[in-house]
């Protein structure tokens, strides 16, 4: 028998699309001050000025010889110093502290920075000729920003150019002397696996521990 007047409770909207829609612009939002934190915008901004020195003077350079090497390799170099100098936090140990995806970040924000230098590098030195080639600019650049890693890693994010600028200071007189040794790749055959093998290293290295610890915080 049924009471008139009387109407079903009313139905309650399932929560779920937006917990869902809260946690992925939540989600943003962390990235988005991540990136500010880190100056990302400056970092692109310079890999931008990186890939036009790189144009510029591969119009200049010679096909062939220790200069045809010696000014893309700095110019490497440079840009994985900047990629490992965003390594560096404002905020030290408090956000050490509450950050759980922290890590995730860190490592999104690497390889993306890595892979943009790759890009705006190889679109460079597009259709000039770039001695190595593409093989050899990946695993010099690997290469370097693995040092730039480990030298944030150790000494500080503000320091990271240590890691890339002193490997390069050993690097040029190798180009010179023909070292055979695979931990001088740049030295070596764009092809040489061994040397790609120990490029690949360092910057797994690198990456796996600026992931884990970040930019080492002397003063924070």
């Amino acid at each position: 028998m049924t009471t008139a007047g009387v109407g079903h409770p009313p139905r309650h909207a399932d929560p779920a699309p937006r917990l869902r829609a809260g946690r992925w612009l939540a989600g943003l939002r962390l990235a988005r001050l991540y990136a500010v934190s880190r100056r990302v915008a400056t970092c692109l901004i310079v890999l931008i000025a990186c890939a036009v020195a790189l144009r510029t003077a591969l119009h200049w350079l010679p096909r062939s010889g220790v200069y045809a090497r010696q000014i893309p390799l700095t110019i490497e170099a440079g840009a994985a110093a900047v990629i490992g100098v965003t390594a560096d936090s404002p905020f030290g140990e408090p956000e050490r502290v509450a950050g759980r995806w922290l890590p995730y970040l860190r490592l999104a924000a690497a390889v993306a920075l890595t892979g943009a230098a790759l890009g705006l590098l190889a679109a460079g030195s597009a259709s000039q000729p770039l001695a190595g080639g593409t093989p050899g600019l990946l695993r010099d650049l690997a290469g370097f920003t693995g040092l730039a890693f480990l030298a944030g890693a150790a000494l500080g994010g503000a320091l990271a150019w240590i890691g890339p600028l002193g490997y390069l200071a050993i690097t040029l007189p190798a180009l010179a002397g023909h070292w055979s040794t695979p931990w001088v790749w740049p030295a070596r055959p764009p092809h040489d696996h061994g040397a790609a093998v120990c490029a690949g290293l360092v910057f797994v290295a690198g990456l796996a521990l600026v992931t884990v610890r970040g930019a080492r915080a002397w003063f924070r």
